[in-house]
C-alpha cells in the first residue's frame, strides 16, 4: 500500500464520524448541547455607555481613531478638518445614507466604487469613506460587507479609510456581530464580509509594528 492509499484510507475512516453542528460542543456529537459563546468571549457591558467606553478604549489600543459626535453637522465639520490637516486632494466613496450627507462637504473630486470606476484612480484616492455593518465594542472592529462598504477594494486601496456610522450601529459582541449579518441579509449573505480591527499592521520583521502593510495605515471611525 504508498503512502497515498494510506492517507486517503485515513480520510474515508475518519469520513464515517458524524461531525457536530456549528455551534455544539460536546463530545458526543449526536448530544445537541450548545455552548454559548458569550461564556468564554470577554464580557462586555450591557449599557450603551459601557459599550461607547469599551469600543474607544479597544480603538486606542489599535491605533484607530474613533471620534463620537452629536449631528451630523458636526460630523461634516470633523471630515473637512480630516481633509485640510491631512491635505486631501481626492477621495473614494460610495451611495449611502451617511456618505450621501457627509461626503459632499469635503468639496473634491469623488470617485464613486458602487458605479464602473478605474482601479488606477482608487489608488491614487487619499481616502476612501465608506458605511459600516456595525460597530463590536468588545473588539474594537468594525464589521462591514460589500454591500455596506461600496465593495471590496474601498476599505482596502486607498491609504486611509474613514468610516461613517450611527451611534446605534454599536453592537456588543461577536455574537451580536453575527446576529446583525443574520438578520440583515437572512439567505442572500453577501459575497465579502471583513471584520476591521484597526489599521493595516504587521510586526514580521524583529517585531517591529508597521503599520499599512497590507492595507490602510490610517482608519477613522466616525460616529454620530
Amino acid at each position: 500500500m504508498t503512502e497515498r492509499e494510506k492517507i486517503l484510507g485515513r480520510v474515508r475512516e475518519a469520513l464515517k464520524s458524524p461531525a457536530p453542528a456549528p455551534g455544539v460542543h460536546d463530545h458526543a456529537p449526536t448530544s445537541g448541547v450548545v455552548s454559548t459563546p458569550r461564556k468564554w468571549l470577554p464580557k462586555v457591558g450591557e449599557s450603551f455607555d459601557e459599550q461607547l467606553a469599551l469600543f474607544a478604549k479597544n480603538s486606542a489600543e489599535l491605533k484607530t481613531d474613533f471620534q463620537l459626535f452629536n449631528s451630523a453637522d458636526e460630523a461634516r465639520q470633523a471630515i473637512v478638518r480630516l481633509r485640510d490637516a491631512e491635505k486631501w486632494e481626492r477621495v473614494a466613496g460610495h451611495s449611502g445614507e451617511l456618505t450621501n450627507v457627509i461626503c459632499p462637504a469635503l468639496n473634491l473630486p469623488l470617485l464613486r466604487t458602487d458605479n464602473i470606476y478605474d482601479v488606477t484612480g482608487l489608488e491614487k484616492c487619499d481616502a476612501g469613506i465608506s458605511e459600516c455593518d456595525a460597530l463590536i465594542a468588545q473588539t474594537g472592529s468594525v464589521l462591514v460587507t460589500n454591500r455596506s462598504a461600496g465593495g471590496r477594494a474601498l476599505s482596502v486601496l486607498p491609504p486611509h479609510h474613514v468610516v461613517l456610522a450611527r451611534r446605534e450601529q454599536l453592537i456588543a459582541d461577536l455574537p451580536a456581530a453575527f446576529e446583525v449579518l443574520q438578520k440583515k441579509y437572512a439567505n442572500n449573505y453577501p459575497s465579502m464580509i471583513s471584520f476591521i480591527t484597526g489599521p493595516s499592521r504587521t510586526g514580521d520583521i524583529e517585531r517591529i509594528l508597521v503599520l499599512g502593510a497590507h492595507g490602510p495605515k490610517k482608519l477613522t471611525v466616525i460616529c454620530f
